[in-house]
């Protein structure tokens, strides 16, 4: 399932979050305009043919629902007309968990929405209270039971690494979203922008952002958690975007983040069963499409391996399901020229 995705930066906020530049984020410094939406959405209908049924038009950026109601039904208008005209699977958009109400879910649903994300951030009270939200877990709980009452597909959006958080609050968080039963979740490593609160507590030594390494290790034990579950995770780290790299002050920031995670999750897989049978030469056979991600990004799992007594070759096997992965020793000649294991 795809998505032609319209932002709408800022104008929905109540307040500015430690965080936040969504001009920065969405690199786009105007909201758009009712003929913008119809232009965007007439161009992919042509551009998809027959995969329209499989998109959705997407407003993001913000949040819509906080938006002026006027300004928002103005949105709403050409992007229901592209779905009646050229067939589009319907709306998404992401919100506040406090801009959520049986009301404006009613108005939705007659504008052909099917989805709506919250921005939950966090699940711990203090957390969102030092990083200026606005909102607590339970209003969260309350939008998110609304929404699946409602009979829209409900998404989650949680953050790493905010201020006053910590690794084991982070885990708690996706647990307690993952309890609401949505049906998907996005991921996003806090990163630090300049002209933000976050940045000026940055320079100040009061906020320590993630690095890397922390961030994807994080990621790589969240991801499990929301899938074990049944939950779809559809991002992980901000779009690469040369606007953010642009205010970036600190913080875990990488144009192929989600890669380094699945590449840290395949390595916690494959490493205990290495370790069962020892140090030596393996053949690891893997589905063709996890082949990047074993090997890991410029060969760092082959390294890593290697570090520890491991010579691991990866090859691609058209046979195993994606996910599964064949471990088999190799043998070897030592300086004799006899077999060895």
């Amino acid at each position: 399932m795809g998505s032609v995705a319209l932002f709408v930066p800022h104008v929905g906020c109540p307040q500015q979050c430690s965080f936040c530049d969504q001009r920065a984020i969405t690199g786009r410094a105007q909201a758009p305009t009712p003929q913008q939406v119809w232009e965007t959405a007439q161009a992919a209908a042509v551009h998809l043919g027959e995969r329209v049924r499989e998109t959705e038009i997407a407003f993001f950026g913000g949040s819509f629902t906080a938006i002026g109601r006027e300004y928002m039904l103005s949105l709403l208008a050409p992007a229901k007309e592209a779905v009646e005209r050229f067939g589009f699977r319907g709306l998404r958009c992401s919100t506040r968990p406090d801009a959520i109400d049986g009301e404006v879910l009613s108005l939705l649903k007659a504008y052909h929405m099917v989805a709506v994300e919250l921005g939950a951030q966090s699940m711990d009270g203090e957390v969102l209270r030092r990083n200026r939200r606005g909102h607590s877990p339970e209003d969260t709980v309350r939008a998110a039971g609304l929404i699946r009452a409602a009979g829209l597909e409900l998404g989650l959006q949680m953050m790493t690494g905010l201020y006053g958080s910590t690794p084991e609050k982070d885990v708690e968080t996706a647990r307690a979203l993952i309890a609401l039963q949505p049906a998907t979740a996005r991921v996003y490593p806090t990163v630090v922008l300049e002209g933000t609160h976050l940045a000026a507590l940055y320079r100040q030594g009061l906020y320590h952002p993630q690095t890397l390494e922390e961030a994807v290790a994080l990621c790589a034990r969240l991801l499990p958690l929301f899938e074990e579950a049944g939950v779809l995770v559809i991002r992980v780290g901000l779009h690469a975007q040369e606007a953010v790299e642009r205010r970036r002050v600190a913080g875990p920031s990488h144009p192929a983040f989600r890669e380094l995670v699945e590449s840290r999750r395949f390595l916690s897989r494959l490493l205990p069963e290495l370790e069962r049978r020892g140090p030596g030469a393996y053949q690891v056979r893997v589905c063709p499409r996890q082949l990047s991600a074993a090997t890991g990004q410029r060969r760092a799992n082959v390294e890593a391996l290697a570090q520890r007594g491991y010579r691991v070759r990866f090859a691609p096997d058209r046979e195993l399901p994606f996910g599964s992965f064949l471990l088999e020793r190799q043998e070897t000649r030592n300086e004799k020229g006899k077999l060895a294991q």
